[in-house]
């Protein structure tokens, strides 16, 4: 048996665990000036994508997010979208992306059986979100997300812009 058939033990020179939140704070740090996200005529680095994530965990904090808690998500494939997904593990949270397409009652129930405080919602889909709110029976601090590249209908809910 050689050297390389051999489990050697994990140290810091020859192991790094990767997660969604080690990868962007590392390509922030490697690519900084590199474009990571392209939304209409918005344009983020990944220094920028990574500041702007850590500012929504940070948020989420302030607002009484802990470790565990469910963050839930109706937004589409936005800049913010994108955010989320870096900054809820940042704040300890578990993220809930839920499908856009899915009727109010689908949603009120996920969102209920994950136990989520917070949704995060686009405006776009703020008229099925208010019938899931009224379903729902409990209170959920929202935050808002107006997309500047969406023109159609919906305003925003009234939470946390």
């Amino acid at each position: 048996m050689s050297i390389f058939d051999q489990d050697l033990p994990k140290t810091a020179a020859n192991f790094a665990q990767l997660s969604p939140v080690t990868f962007v704070e590392r390509a922030a740090v490697v690519y900084p000036e590199r474009t990571a996200v392209i939304h209409g005529k918005r344009r983020y680095t990944w220094r920028e994508t990574f500041t702007r994530s850590r500012r929504l965990a940070s948020a989420l904090e302030r607002h009484g997010i802990e470790r565990g808690d469910t963050v839930a998500l109706m937004l589409p494939n936005t800049p913010e979208m994108v955010e989320a997904h870096y900054g809820i593990p940042m704040a300890g949270a578990v993220l809930n992306a839920l499908n856009t397409r899915l009727d109010a009652a689908s949603i009120a129930f996920m969102l209920e059986h994950g136990e989520a405080k917070v949704l995060i919602v686009d405006r776009e889909f703020a008229p099925t979100v208010r019938t899931t709110i009224e379903q729902l029976g409990r209170p959920l601090q929202l935050i808002d997300v107006d997309d500047p590249v969406y023109d159609g209908a919906g305003a925003p809910l009234g939470g946390v812009p």
